[in-house]
């Protein structure tokens, strides 16, 4: 079903409050304030989090455009901070911690730059584990559609072209996936550029569908994964239970995101005990979410990050430097080598005949 430009507004400024909205209004306070009795603030709800993480080693996950960096209008252009970086990084050195971005996993390591991390790129489709070494590869772990990124290739060039005439437009190319961006197009725009899209699809519909982000739409594989799936790929390739010979109930698993794809994950985490889990949004706008928890902006992720790390560091929560002088590592494998802390004529008017031509060999 096609949106009409009206329904995008409206999606626009619900994801966009600081590029679209005007400035809050009291009755926006008074939702705002309303919204955080069902998702309370994770900065003022932190003894809580204490309490629940007593004991426990913490798994982080975490998102990158729109919670460790902020949202930009040039997304090749979205760095994150230093401040923020010495703060993932401190978290890794103490919990196994993994970047589950819509970014390629190449893209987000640039930005990102610690070889300590687990990278699920393109909304978990390409999973890589911690480098060995800074001058090794990731350790590729998991790519549920490896026949994406040659399709993807003809995605992209067909987008390429097809959004030449649409002034603000911008498309991405994100391995297993094709982002088409219309933050910078004018309102009116905002339908053609979803035209684009749809018609892509329409050409391999068997393999390819539409999603959704923050100002932006995306071809994706058609498989049945997302980045709920990837969060529980992850803890199981993190193994901890044998690794460190943690019981059911001593590890706890916190994720951040601000996107509704990354609702999959809150999701998944709403299935585990909550002592054992939490999502936590990071918004300013009220909106229906699977998280238990909220932060405004990634300035507030950074400032809880901080505080994660000082639970490791008093002795309240495990790490994974205690975990293993403890003698917590009865097996000292696992699937994954690394861990969080070491330093991974008739022509068409869409793509189908690219698309056609190269899916000799492919494997499906």
């Amino acid at each position: 079903m096609t949106l009409s430009s009206g329904s995008l507004a409206s999606q626009g400024e619900e994801e966009h409050p600081e590029l679209s909205r005007p400035r809050p209004t009291e009755k926006y306070w008074e939702d705002y304030e309303d919204w955080k009795t069902h998702h309370p603030s994770a900065i003022e709800s932190f003894d809580r989090f204490r309490a629940a993480a007593q004991g426990k080693l913490l798994t982080v996950f975490l998102d990158y455009d729109g919670t460790i960096s902020d949202i930009v209008s040039n997304p090749d252009k979205a760095y994150m901070t230093d401040e923020m970086r010495d703060a993932v990084s401190r978290v890794a050195s103490l919990y196994p911690t993994a970047i589950i971005s819509g970014r390629s996993r190449e893209k987000v390591y640039d930005f990102v730059r610690l070889p300590q991390l687990y990278y699920a790129g393109s909304h978990g489709l390409d999973i890589v584990g911690p480098k060995r070494d800074d001058d090794d590869d990731h350790v590729e772990l998991h790519q549920p559609a490896p026949w994406a990124p040659a399709v993807m290739d003809r995605v992209y060039r067909w987008c390429k072209e097809a959004v030449n005439d649409i002034p603000g437009a911008n498309v991405e190319h994100n391995k297993f996936c094709v982002s088409v961006h219309y933050r910078n197009c004018e309102q009116k725009w905002w339908g053609a550029v979803q035209d684009v899209v749809h018609r892509a699809v329409a050409a391999d519909p068997k393999r390819l569908k539409k999603a959704e982000g923050r100002k932006v739409f995306e071809v994706k594989p058609r498989v049945a994964w997302d980045k709920g799936k990837a969060l529980s790929y992850l803890l199981g390739e993190l193994d901890l239970h044998a690794r460190y010979g943690y019981a059911e109930g001593e590890i706890m698993s916190l994720y951040f995101g601000d996107d509704h794809t990354d609702e999959d994950a809150f999701h998944e985490l709403r299935e585990v005990p909550k002592e054992c889990g939490a999502g936590v949004i990071v918004s300013t706008v009220p909106k229906p979410s699977n998280a238990r928890f909220s932060v405004r902006d990634p300035g507030e992720v950074l400032v809880f990050l901080n505080k994660l790390a000082d639970l490791a560091e008093s002795g309240v929560t495990k790490s994974l430097c205690t975990s293993v002088a403890s003698g917590k590592g009865r097996s000292t494998g696992g699937r994954g080598e690394g861990g969080g802390g070491s330093d991974s004529s008739g022509h068409s008017s869409g793509p189908e005949a690219e698309t056609n031509r190269g899916r000799r060999g492919e494997a499906a």
